[in-house]
């Protein structure tokens, strides 16, 4: 019986037999190896959800940003006071009797005069505007859902004019795009809704919410949002398309520092229970890298984009340790900078990594949390497998100690789901954390251990990590942070290189996630990322389409010997470290497709010779070539590298002329 793994089945040992589509045997001479190795990393920095990933298009719309969390900041940041007609009111910040106490803020508009005897070109009222992120940009045609949550707490029922604009300068009327009116005609809280259609394109529109009547009005969770987005499900669609086309096997979410309370300490920690559920009841976070996250994308979100996409969900639950960031450490004054819960507390993170497991794969019948995930629309298990526990935390005698804690609680509860744990900070042969890390792994027969690092292009290109790991661990390796340090095409080029290497040890490391994944333009973090965007379009890097290449060329065997390169040693494998070419053949038996990639980062040509005669390969290839020279990139301005994609004739023999500063893949049909 012909064996193929993924990554849980090299974890537990599992065998699969033949399934319904027939995948191939596999010819001798190849090595098994994990089919989920590239996957994706989302966290929320750089702006990647709000005004990102998440399609809503208002700022601030619940009102709950923060001078706390930023300098300036408050109630009213991306809101304008606007008075047509010479209208008079005020702005009454208000945090008693709000919708629900996750989201206590809201704002009054206290409107105490409307000149309804100077209708001033059709302008009139008194309200808010707001500019969403670097402007709201808006398609003519193209439908808007508008919605927020009214109250007239004073006053005559209340009409409301919702108006999409263009503004035209000081002293100008705006352009009109589209308006509807709703009518807030209860002292409760309720929900409005309304259609917007532009009648033009724009990129730097404002919405108007102007009453009409006086009185007080209380205003909250104020949304536009794109009819189209990805599947219908909130998320902009050109963003999660360029996710859908990496073809990434996993998502690991929501972070990162994000996860444990990078910057302030262990009180912001990430809660996923305070992300689901309505919006309106959802808490809103002070974010590690400095501004608000809304929670508009939040759990349930992340796993259903992962069911979208066809992948596999890696959520991220904090053990009790925050980041050795917090406090301003940063491993300057570790012993003061590391937060921890006192083990009398310990259960409370116990029970939020096993009611994540029963909201993701329980039954609704017999479930409070499984209920939960049913009444928002999703009433079949997510099917998780993973659940990462901790995020690169100093591997501390104090993190050791809640590790062992919450991991053997968690596995005594539900051994079918697969432990992801962490090696901490800097995961380098010779680093404390990383030694620390593998002998807490080694103890607890933990499935797989998560490793990051950052570093130059010369380390990718030259170190060769996992050709020295020992053959017989039980625990596999993901590489869950990685990147060189600039967006160059020979950084992606790196990267390609050391990803040959990982899958020739793709029986140890079992998967693998760039990082950081998004970052907007206006609002960036952290440099390089795999992806950065403005409200128009993405603008895909180089090291987005090596990754692309790897996405697409996933399967469950590794063939080390069908190419040799001219003037090598007839049997050496390449990558070896210090050579800067290096290939790799994976043969993916559920779809019956062989796959060839070399890459080239130096500055001569390679020859390969390669051989493919024991796979029986169709009549026509595909071809993809990835070139340029070592120092381009793609930027806001230019995007000169992108893979070329051809069909040639197959063959089973034949050579290929590598040149320099170049990836090539070859896709075959079996």
């Amino acid at each position: 019986m012909n064996k193929f793994f993924s990554c849980a089945a090299l974890l537990v040992a599992v065998t699969l037999g033949l399934n319904a589509q027939k995948p191939m045997n596999a010819p001798k001479g190849g090595k098994a190896i994990s089919d989920e190795l590239l996957g994706i990393f989302f966290e929320d920095i750089s702006s990647a959800a709000d005004g990102g990933l998440y399609a809503e298009l208002v700022q601030n719309g619940s009102f709950e940003y923060s001078p706390a969390e930023k300098d300036g900041w408050g109630a009213g940041t991306a809101w304008k006071q606007i008075r047509p007609g010479h209208s008079l009111g005020t702005l009454e910040v208000r945090k008693t009797g709000g919708i629900h106490p996750n989201n206590p803020t809201y704002m009054r508009l206290k409107i105490e005069r409307v000149r309804e005897f100077y209708d001033y070109k059709g302008w009139r009222g008194f309200g808010i505007e707001n500019g969403g992120f670097d402007g709201i940009s808006v398609k003519a045609g193209e439908k808007y859902t508008f919605s927020a949550f009214f109250r007239n707490s004073k006053g005559a029922t209340k009409p409301i004019r919702v108006a999409l604009v263009e503004p035209q300068g000081w002293g100008k009327d705006p352009k009109l795009l589209a308006e509807a009116t709703v009518t807030a005609d209860t002292k409760n809280w309720k929900k409005y809704e309304a259609e917007l259609t532009p009648t033009a394109d724009c990129k730097n529109a404002t919405l108007q919410l102007l009453a009409l009547e006086l009185g007080d009005l209380d205003v909250d969770m104020v949304s536009l949002m794109p009819q189209d987005t990805y599947k219908g499900h909130g998320l902009r669609k050109d963003l999660a398309q360029a996710l859908a086309d990496l073809q990434p096997k996993f998502m690991r979410f929501p972070g990162g520092c994000v996860v444990h309370g990078g910057g302030d300490g262990f009180w912001d920690t990430y809660r996923w229970k305070t992300t689901i559920g309505p919006k309106e009841t959802r808490r809103g976070l002070k974010n590690t890298w400095g501004y608000h996250q809304s929670m508009g994308l939040g759990y349930f979100e992340y796993f259903q984009f992962c069911e979208d996409l066809g992948m596999e969900p890696v959520p991220i639950l904090p053990c009790g340790v925050s980041c050795q960031g917090t406090n301003g450490g940063w491993g300057l004054y570790p012993t003061q900078a590391q937060d921890v819960v006192p083990m009398s507390e310990m259960d409370e993170w116990v029970a939020e990594a096993i009611d994540l497991i029963e909201w993701a794969n329980g039954d609704p019948a017999t479930n409070r949390w499984a209920k939960m995930r049913a009444d928002a629309g999703h009433p079949k298990p997510f099917n998780l497998k993973y659940l990462g526990l901790g995020n690169e935390e100093k591997i501390s005698p104090e993190f050791c100690e809640r590790f062992k804690y919450i991991y053997e609680r968690v596995t005594k509860a539900h051994p079918e789901i697969v432990i992801v744990g962490t090696a901490g900070p800097g995961s380098h042969p010779g680093n404390a954390d990383l030694e620390n890390g593998w002998k807490l792994a080694e103890e607890l027969g933990m499935p797989i251990i998560d490793e990051h690092y950052y570093e130059p292009n010369t380390y990718f290109l030259n170190k060769r990590q996992y050709d020295n790991y020992p053959r017989d661990r039980k625990t596999k390796v993901y590489l869950g942070e990685y990147a060189a340090k600039d967006k160059k095409l020979i950084d992606a080029l790196a990267e390609g290189l050391y990803l040959l290497h990982v899958e020739r040890n793709a029986d140890i490391v079992c998967m693998t996630s760039y990082a950081p994944l998004f970052a907007r333009k206006t609002n960036t973090n952290w440099n390089p990322d795999m992806i950065y965007f403005d409200n128009e379009r993405p603008y895909l890097t180089c090291s987005y389409y090596v990754q692309q290449l790897f996405g697409q060329s996933a399967g469950q065997y590794f063939y080390g010997d069908c190419v040799q390169f001219e003037g090598d040693e007839a049997g050496v494998i390449q990558p070896q470290e210090n050579v800067h070419y290096g290939q790799s053949v994976i043969l993916n038996v559920k779809t019956r497709r062989l796959y060839v990639k070399l890459v080239n980062a130096g500055d001569e040509a390679k020859k390969a010779n390669i051989n493919l005669s024991r796979f029986g390969v169709k009549k026509t290839a595909t071809i993809t070539t990835l070139s340029g020279q070592p120092n381009d990139e793609n930027n806001y301005d230019a995007q000169p590298i992108a893979p070329k994609k051809e069909t040639i004739k197959a063959q089973k023999k034949f050579n290929l002329d590598l040149e320099p500063y170049t990836m090539v893949m070859l896709e075959y049909q079996l």
